[in-house]
Formats: structure tokens, C-alpha cells, sequence
């Protein structure tokens, strides 16, 4: 994808966004062991529900990994200054997740030009699972 150019972006601009394919279980079990996070709750659907949920959920570091990618295909990965998220909702296997983004500042100092964005990343029924705060260095 394209880098932005500054002087092509105004506040309120909308980032392109992204749709990544259904999550899966294989894709819990690699990212247990690509991370090192093992818990159970994220591979095992009776440790799961024994812990009170419906069923397996997706790390949380996995989605907001992905609402990253949505990020850096915008603005590519060295111009991110800030990456500030917050998690909403658990993920669950077979849901669909879309991440998208608005301007909401753009300003100018003596460190260079800037844009301040709102991301989040959401399933397929509108459920928020991470928001973020994002600024963006050009």
C-alpha cells in the first residue's frame, strides 16, 4: 500500500481498513506457542468453560496485533510514535475482525508533523474488541 503523504490528509480523514479472515482454533493453538502464552483459555474449550466462558478466546496481544497491521499498512511501521490500546471484548473463534481508523488531529512542532488517530478493531456484529489511540509521525 501507498504511504499518505501529509499534506493529503485532513482531520476526520478515513483510514483504509482492514478485514482479516475468520479466527481459528489452529491459529490460537500457533499464537499460544509463537508467544508463549499457554493459557488454557485460549486452547483448551473445557479449561474454558470451566473458567466461566462460552468457549476458547483469542489472546488479546493476537487482536491487538492485528489492529497494529492496519496501522503500519497506513503509515508504515517506522512512523507509529504512539500505540496506546485498550481491550473491550473477547474474541472468539469464527469471529471476523475489521479494523478501521479516523484522523481526529493533525498538527505540526518542532519535533516534525504529526496526526493523532482513533483506531478500533471490531467483529462482524459491530462488537468493539480494542480501541486505540495512535500518533503518527510524517
Amino acid at each position: 500500500m501507498k504511504l499518505p503523504k501529509y499534506e493529503d490528509i485532513t482531520e476526520g480523514y478515513e483510514i483504509p481498513s482492514l478485514t482479516k479472515e475468520p479466527i481459528t482454533q489452529l491459529q490460537l493453538v500457533k499464537y499460544a506457542g509463537a508467544s508463549g502464552d499457554f493459557n488454557p483459555i485460549h486452547t483448551i474449550e473445557a479449561n474454558a468453560k470451566e473458567a466461566g466462558l462460552d468457549g476458547t478466546i483469542a489472546h488479546g496481544m493476537l487482536v491487538m496485533g492485528m489492529l497494529g497491521q492496519a496501522i503500519t499498512n497506513w503509515a508504515g511501521i517506522m512512523s507509529v510514535k504512539s500505540y496506546l490500546a485498550t481491550f473491550k471484548s473477547m474474541t472468539k473463534p469464527g469471529d471476523v475482525l475489521t479494523a478501521k481508523g479516523t484522523v481526529r488531529k493533525k498538527y505540526e512542532n518542532e519535533d516534525g508533523k504529526f496526526v493523532d488517530c482513533k483506531f478500533s478493531i471490531e467483529d462482524q456484529n459491530g462488537e468493539v474488541k480494542v480501541d486505540a489511540k495512535v500518533t503518527v509521525k510524517f
